[in-house]
């Protein structure tokens, strides 16, 4: 989703100690080749490259999507993710050795914290986890009432909005949880540029060194959830369609997820994709921001107003996602749910089978092989005595039809 690359980004800026850009060019950290050769990752884990940046958060929407399709995840994935968290209810991208216990250079986060958080409120059966990773996070939360990537860090709008994610699906009402009396959606309200500027409604990431907010598609598309109090999986909206910047009787949250939604509109009128632009590389489709984006406008406005970028993430995504891996398809899922499209027959693909491939097999999916192998094994007939009984039949049938043809004797 919208914190997937930003994440895993700023936290590979924090090992090597460089300045990270606020968005990176792929849609995963999934899709980066591992070191040769592969080390043996745990087998609960979705996908099969270096978890270090994104391990929970992948985990986390791979959960997410299964869950809106009745996918039960196997035990041993669910295991996984719990086993990942600390003694104060924090997550990192990726504990390899989770026996240790977590100390200050646990590179423990709020985005991959939140998404947890998510997952593990989808799955039920976890309120102990949720209600500490909750405590966390709002112990965390900085003065102008939003969120960083790193505890201490800037509030930015992708690591708020999705906390604000966390916070409603734990039961939390973001507009009560304060610090100095802010709460996150004032932090919102200071990151969307003013109506003046040129791409007025947009939402920046941070501000630049300068104090100067600069428009950026991939937190605009978290920002509209953010300013919705929505979470990470969402259902077609009913509200008005997305205006820049129209204000009469709207409270300035929920302006700011219409002006945000008017922006993206017009970034993806004329290809109806997103696009990616980094310095020295040619431009090229954003496959993950715009699956963001299609669930931003749908969780406003409902299916129609993300028909033309989900079409085109149904006719080009495929590529995308085989390479990217399992975040991939849980974003072209949760997209396909935000507007009530099927994702088993997405663009002629099956993104749910594709994503489960991507992990252990799923409760339903062992349970009915167990249930097939059993009836087998406890059958008190082997495979041979069925094959003997249908020669039996069919000889006997064999001598009726021949008593039929020469008919009565005399």
């Amino acid at each position: 989703m919208y914190v997937r690359r930003s994440a895993a980004v700023l936290a590979a800026a924090v090992v090597i100690g460089a300045a990270a850009p606020a968005i990176a060019a792929d849609s995963s950290p999934s899709a980066s080749p591992s070191a040769s050769p592969k080390p043996a990752y745990p087998a609960g884990l979705y996908g099969t490259t270096d978890p270090t940046y994104d391990g929970v958060w992948r985990q986390s929407l791979a959960m997410l999507a299964q869950n809106t399709v009745g996918v039960k995840p196997a035990k041993g994935a669910v295991d996984w993710l719990v086993g990942q968290q600390c003694a104060n209810g924090a997550f990192a991208p990726y504990r390899a050795d989770t026996a240790a216990d977590c100390d200050a250079k646990t590179p423990v986060d709020t985005n991959n914290t939140a998404a947890a958080v998510q997952a593990l409120v989808a799955l039920g059966g976890h309120d102990a986890a949720i209600s500490k990773a909750v405590t966390w996070l709002k112990s965390v939360q900085n003065k102008d009432g939003g969120w960083g990537y790193m505890p201490g860090g800037a509030s930015d709008t992708n690591s708020t909005s999705v906390v604000i994610g966390a916070l409603v699906t734990a039961g939390e009402k973001p507009a009560d949880v304060r610090k100095d009396g802010k709460t996150a959606y004032d932090a919102l309200n200071k990151l969307a540029l003013p109506c003046k500027d040129d791409d007025g409604g947009a939402f920046a990431f941070q501000p630049d060194k300068k104090g100067k907010l600069l428009a950026n598609a991939d937190a605009t598309a978290a920002g509209v959830l953010g300013s919705l109090g929505k979470g990470l999986v969402v259902s077609p909206g009913k509200d008005a369609p997305a205006t820049r910047c129209v204000s009469e009787g709207l409270p300035a949250s929920q302006q700011a997820a219409v002006s945000g939604a008017a922006y993206l509109t017009d970034a993806l009128a004329e290809d109806g994709h997103l696009t990616s632009t980094l310095p020295g590389a040619e431009d090229q489709p954003d496959y993950g921001n715009t699956a963001d984006a299609v669930v931003a406008l749908a969780a406003l406005s409902g299916a129609d107003a993300a028909e033309k970028p989900l079409r085109w993430l149904e006719q080009n995504s495929a590529k995308w996602a085989e390479q990217s891996g399992p975040a991939a398809y849980a974003q072209l899922i949760l997209a396909a749910h935000a507007t009530g499209t099927d994702p088993r027959d997405f663009g002629g693909a099956d993104l749910v089978e594709q994503l489960n491939a991507t992990g252990p097999a799923p409760q339903a999916a062992a349970k009915a092989t167990d249930e097939e192998k059993t009836k087998k094994d406890d059958s008190p007939f082997g495979v041979w005595w069925y094959v003997g009984i249908f020669l039996v039949v069919g000889i006997g049938i064999g001598f009726l039809l021949s008593g039929r043809k020469k008919g009565p004797q005399a």
